[in-house]
């Protein structure tokens, strides 16, 4: 075998050495140093590799040794040039913001409508952020592009939201919490779930235990004028078409798409379902008020007025200037017509401009002061018809137009711009998981507290409702009112009153978060007072109270109404306004209760409970009353009226959404 391998190997000797070359080659262990003339180092060295000096041809320039010296091998090269795309203009930065969203929207990879709305934020902001002139230019492609809206550049154009879609999406965290409530509000995402609440060290002192003991009664009875939602509209032209398809009826551009040249139903002088308040339906009920409630002689000892003088014109046909005529007409009718009881009154969400907004005091600069020119104006108003004191008007003028009275009897009024907490508000939309990024709880909180260590009984005003179906107060500030309310009821808060809903409404606040809904838990109550206004297919109202002037608990509620469905064969005589019913006749049948004690938040839950033993005091009695017996009110049977019994025992949008049924919050 042996053999053999020494045969094979002489013959693939004589194969390769056939042809005159080796098979194989050894090389020098030393480099060959004649390759260059120069080196950096010492090639004949085996320690390190040689370090040739190489000389560029091109540039005839020499490389230095520190482009490869192994022991300082370069971190970065500062020496090359990194270019960059050229910087975007304005519009070009504009064009592919609108680019990119609308590629978003059709890309399946963000999966829902969610998803691609709060990728699409992203982008917003970083126009907002880097050229903020063009944000409005953003909102005006954007709403025409996914077709949100026949009038796109008045709505959301420079003139109109877009600067306040722009200053959001700077503020906001348009990727996190912010973005997801906002998303909400549009019908893209789900409802956030309300944030945990953290109250350690927000009350100074705990809740006192046992309470003080109550106020006592005096036999005297006060009677307050509750007044809400006038919303006046002196654009209102008598003849033009009421029944119209689109937008505000009653105006001279309004018509009926199956009769777009001639009114199918002219508007009548007093007003109509689908219309705001003209003049004479403002002046008539303020007519009307004194002798149905026996004042013409004494006046009251002090009216309510929860919000809303301005009537409902799109953002584009509204100015300041509009919104202060309506403030400096209303409430010059109230002292001229009411008597010289001071008037309460709290802004609505529709008596700023643009509507709905408040921005908070924290955003830069100018930007937090932005409505200031509605604090100041409207307090003035109030100071020049002698409803405030001077410490009052001071705190209004600087915060938000919220303030607190306290009166010589004992009770203190708050007034608070609930527009801070209203979902429509989009400066709410930042910071959103903070419940109190206006301070304005704080505020609230704070005169609690002051009305608790001088034994005084509070009643606190406000237009947007904090609860009832939960659709217009956002989850977490009305989830730490709810608190607030918790905390210093039933001794200290008397009542809550509320409007913005145009209907006739109440919700009871519970303790401990409403966690136990019973008779032995109901501590507070908010009325929602009825619109004057008909808008939308409601009677015109207006309530009056009588209250202990000792407890300024309510003994009883009176509402009286006209009915709007007359107006239009009045010829030349004026409305009629009609009793329409006693609240404690209303539902107090069967209820174990003494003449002469409050309807508070015991008696209104033994109400419900009464009607969860017989639905038709909600079918046949609430629904009716709560669109103020018109006619248009639709029927409240089934779920409804489950629906509606949850609503009452809801005063905050978060123990709404938990608890009720959806869908069944409005007549309208």
């Amino acid at each position: 075998m042996l053999r053999l391998l020494r045969v094979a190997g002489v013959l693939c000797h004589l194969l390769a050495t056939t042809h005159g070359q080796p098979s194989t080659y050894a090389a020098p262990g030393a480099f060959p140093t004649s390759l260059y003339s120069k080196y950096y180092n010492d090639p004949t060295a085996t320690t390190a590799q040689p370090q040739p000096v190489i000389s560029d041809p091109v540039t005839h320039k020499e490389f230095p040794f520190s482009l490869t010296d192994p022991n300082h091998i370069p971190q970065n090269n500062t020496v090359d040039p990194h270019p960059l795309p050229p910087v975007a203009s304005s519009s070009q930065l504009l064009q592919q913001a609108i680019t990119q969203i609308q590629s978003i929207s059709n890309n399946a990879v963000f999966g829902t409508n969610c998803a691609r709305c709060q990728a699409s934020l992203e982008i917003a902001k970083f126009i907002a952020l880097s050229v903020p002139e063009q944000g409005p230019n953003l909102a005006v492609a954007l709403c025409e592009h996914f077709n949100y809206s026949s009038t796109c550049v008045e709505n959301y154009g420079p003139l109109a939201l877009g600067p306040v879609f722009t200053q959001v999406l700077a503020y906001a965290d348009v990727g996190g919490y912010d973005g997801e409530v906002g998303n909400q509000f549009l019908g893209l995402c789900p409802l956030p779930p309300t944030l945990p609440l953290n109250l350690t060290g927000w009350f100074s002192k705990p809740k006192p235990d046992p309470l003080p003991p109550p106020k006592k009664p005096t036999g005297e009875r006060l009677k307050v004028l509750h007044l809400s939602d006038l919303h006046i509209d002196p654009r209102y032209a008598n003849g033009a078409e009421a029944n119209c398809t689109t937008g505000l009826c009653c105006r001279e551009n309004a018509y009926n798409s199956h009769s777009p040249q001639t009114p199918i139903l002219p508007a009548p002088r007093f007003g109509y379902f689908l219309c705001d308040s003209p003049y004479a339906l403002i002046a008539a009920v303020l007519e009307a008020i004194p002798p149905l409630t026996g004042t013409e002689s004494t006046g009251f000892n002090f009216t309510l007025f929860t919000g809303d003088m301005v009537a409902h014109d799109p953002e584009y046909q509204q100015s300041r200037a509009y919104n202060e005529y309506s403030e400096v007409v209303l409430f010059d009718l109230f002292k001229r017509m009411l008597g010289p009881g001071p008037v309460y009154a709290t802004l609505g969400n529709h008596d700023s401009y643009p509507t709905d907004l408040a921005a908070p005091l924290s955003l830069d600069g100018d930007l937090g002061q932005q409505f200031s020119w509605l604090y100041d104006h409207v307090t003035a108003l109030w100071e020049y018809q002698g409803w405030l004191p001077a410490a009052s008007v001071e705190y209004s003028r600087a915060h938000y137009a919220a303030y607190m009275v306290k009166r010589t009897d004992g009770l203190r009024v708050i007034s608070l711009n609930t527009n801070l907490w209203y979902k429509a508000n989009y400066f709410n939309y930042i910071n959103a998981s903070h419940p109190d990024t206006s301070g304005m709880m704080r505020f609230l909180t704070d005169e609690l507290q002051a009305a608790e260590d001088a034994g005084d009984r509070v009643w606190i005003i406000g237009h947007v409702v904090s609860g009832w179906d939960g659709t217009n107060g956002l989850l977490n500030p009305t989830n730490l009112f709810y608190q607030i309310v918790d905390r210093y009821s039933p001794h200290v808060i008397a009542n809550i009153f509320w409007g913005h809903m145009h209907e006739d409404e109440m919700s009871i606040f519970y303790s401990n978060n409403g966690t136990n809904m019973s008779v032995e838990t109901a501590q507070t109550l908010s009325w929602m007072g009825p619109a004057v206004t008909p808008l939308t297919n409601l009677n015109a109202g207006f309530r009056v109270y009588e209250v202990d002037s000792g407890t300024f608990e309510v003994l009883d509620a009176y509402t009286w109404t006209s009915s709007v469905d007359t107006y239009s064969t009045l010829g030349s005589y004026g409305p009629t306004f009609e009793f329409e019913y006693s609240t404690r006749d209303a539902y107090g049948a069967n209820i174990p209760w003494g003449a002469n004690d409050p309807l508070n938040a015991t008696w209104w839950h033994l109400v419900t409970e009464r009607m969860e033993a017989n639905s038709s005091l909600v079918s046949d009695v609430w629904n009716k009353y709560q669109g103020k017996g018109s006619i248009l009110t639709p029927p409240c049977t089934g779920d409804c009226v489950t629906a509606r019994i949850c609503y009452i025992r809801s005063g905050s949008s978060s123990i709404a959404q938990q608890n009720c049924l959806k869908g069944y919050g409005s007549v309208q």
